[in-house]
């Protein structure tokens, strides 16, 4: 009798015709709609498993995992990870596997149309518009902030960040950056953007950009007193993760005149957005969706899937390392 093939279980629907390239390695439970998965039932799942493929929304912990007695690898759709407890996984042998690399671009575009819609008020003319206040031209009417010829700061100078530096050359924007550890110096020249400390980042942006991950350490990155060091003018833009932003300090700054606009895509309680970021009108809102054009949202499931094959030793990849992940990303 030939032996039982790994189970797999696909935590979220993808895009079947990827996904069907985990069925000539592996029995294969899907999940047919988009479920918010209790932990509970994520438990029972993992239980049965031999390898996950998950989303962003599914959070993996040590009490998911604790009867997942076979489970061997656990692929995540996304560059971030902070959905998974990567401690715990490793202290059960079990491989994490991250995508990054394939959104870089797209996100780095999406990033910094949102900072461009922040600035010019693109969001509050839309909804100015369309409840009627719009009686004529007016010369001081919804006046926004250049693009072109500002400063730039960029919180988090990984791939992303990178991207949106070089984006920047196109509209004169002088480059400023902190990161935990300084870029080579061919990357710096690459993005024409120089290093400076995160209260200089903050103090000299007319424009600021969140690229980092989200970590214990970064919680509340960006709190009251980081906001009050920023110009009155400025913008801030996130397209990382939820967590880095006070949220109820940002309203106060917003609708205090302190800070001058916002863009979000990520927020800390998502899918529920913090009530007060909804009254303020100077602030653009998006539901996490930097990554979602459909060749990088394809390209996403498509790494993943190899990733859950290769670390589970199977197809023609086997060999090759996937993409692991095993600390903290580097910001």
């Amino acid at each position: 009798m030939a032996e039982p093939r790994p189970r797999v279980w696909v935590s979220q629907p993808l895009y079947p015709d990827i996904e069907a390239r985990l069925d000539a390695w592996f029995d294969v439970t899907r999940t047919s709609q988009v479920t918010d998965h209790a932990p509970d039932a994520i438990a029972a799942a993992l239980a049965e498993a031999d390898g996950a493929l998950v989303t962003l929304n599914d959070r993996i912990g040590a009490a998911e995992v604790a009867n997942a007695l076979r489970l061997r690898a656990v692929a995540n759709v996304g560059v971030g990870y902070n959905n998974l407890d990567v401690a715990a996984l490793a202290a059960r042998g079990i491989v994490a596997t991250n995508t990054p690399g394939v959104l870089t671009e797209t996100t780095a575009d999406f990033g910094f149309a949102l900072m461009m819609a922040a600035a010019r008020r693109i969001t509050e003319a839309e909804h100015w518009l369309r409840e009627g206040r719009w009686q004529g031209w007016g010369f001081h009417q919804l006046l926004g902030a250049d693009i072109h010829g500002s400063t730039l700061g960029i919180l988090g100078m990984g791939r992303i960040g990178q991207g949106i530096a070089r984006r920047a050359r196109g509209f004169d924007m002088r480059v400023l950056y902190h990161n935990r550890s300084r870029l080579p110096e061919a990357i710096e020249r690459d993005c024409a953007a120089t290093w400076v400390e995160r209260d200089a980042l903050f103090a000299d942006a007319d424009h600021l950009v969140l690229v980092l991950p989200y970590t214990a350490a970064n919680h509340h990155i960006v709190d009251a007193a980081a906001l009050a060091r920023m110009k009155p003018t400025a913008t801030l833009t996130s397209i990382a993760r939820g967590g880095l932003i006070d949220e109820d300090a940002l309203a106060d700054a917003l609708q205090a005149g302190r800070l001058a606009a916002a863009g979000l895509d990520v927020f800390e309680g998502e899918p529920v957005v913090n009530p007060r970021l909804l009254d303020c009108r100077n602030v653009v809102l998006t539901p996490h969706i930097a990554s979602a054009s459909l060749p990088t949202r394809r390209a996403m499931v498509s790494l993943a899937v190899d990733n859950l094959i290769a670390a589970m030793g199977f197809g023609p990849d086997a060999g090759r390392p996937p993409s692991v992940v095993t600390a903290p990303m580097a910001t």
